[in-house]
């Protein structure tokens, strides 16, 4: 089934269409949350918010670019709005937070380094981190970044480049070695 015909089918009802729809884009939106906000709560919590809104908008699909790429943008931009809200409800928590901290665990040097990682991509500006968790984690195309964020394909080239080039001053320490927690 055609993309077109597809969302037409969603639009009359058609629940079987429906289910193809959430099947077909499903693993995909969970995957992009997933590494974007780096845990599972967030990630289902954040996937079903983008298929309600996929389903309230899909009205506005005008197949200017192929449905999964309007699947993914909606995707983002839940997302990114997810973050925004996430980093308002810790600056207010940190406010009012009287408990101590726990001491960690102690991890191994692998999933210390991903973790370290994790980090440094969680802190990139947005901007940054869509292109790199779409570009080198969940294998888009420039061309397809570009249609999903509404951003030229050159300009994801360049937030890649200055991404990868701020990750690389993150984890790296002056003496240009890896640089991870002891």
């Amino acid at each position: 089934m055609q993309d077109r015909d597809l969302v037409e089918a969603v639009l009359k009802g058609d629940k079987a269409a429906q289910r193809r729809f959430y099947d077909g884009h499903v693993d995909r939106v969970y995957a992009l949350s997933y590494r974007m906000t780096g845990n599972e709560s967030s990630a289902r919590e954040c996937t079903q918010t983008a298929f309600i809104r996929m389903f309230d908008k899909l009205r506005g699909f005008r197949g200017e670019s192929a449905l999964s790429t309007w699947v993914h943008a909606v995707a983002v931009s839940v997302v990114l709005q997810w973050r925004r809200e996430s980093a308002r409800r810790a600056r207010r928590e940190i406010q009012f937070d009287t408990l101590e901290e726990l001491p960690a665990a102690s991890p191994d040097r692998g999933s210390l380094l991903d973790e370290n990682i994790r980090r440094a991509i969680d802190s990139l500006p947005a901007p940054y981190q869509s292109v790199v968790v779409m570009y080198d984690i969940e294998g888009y195309t420039h061309e397809e970044i570009a249609a999903a964020l509404s951003i030229a394909p050159g300009t994801s080239k360049v937030r890649l480049s200055r991404a990868r080039r701020k990750l690389r001053d993150l984890l790296t320490d002056s003496q240009g070695e890896f640089a991870y927690e002891r």
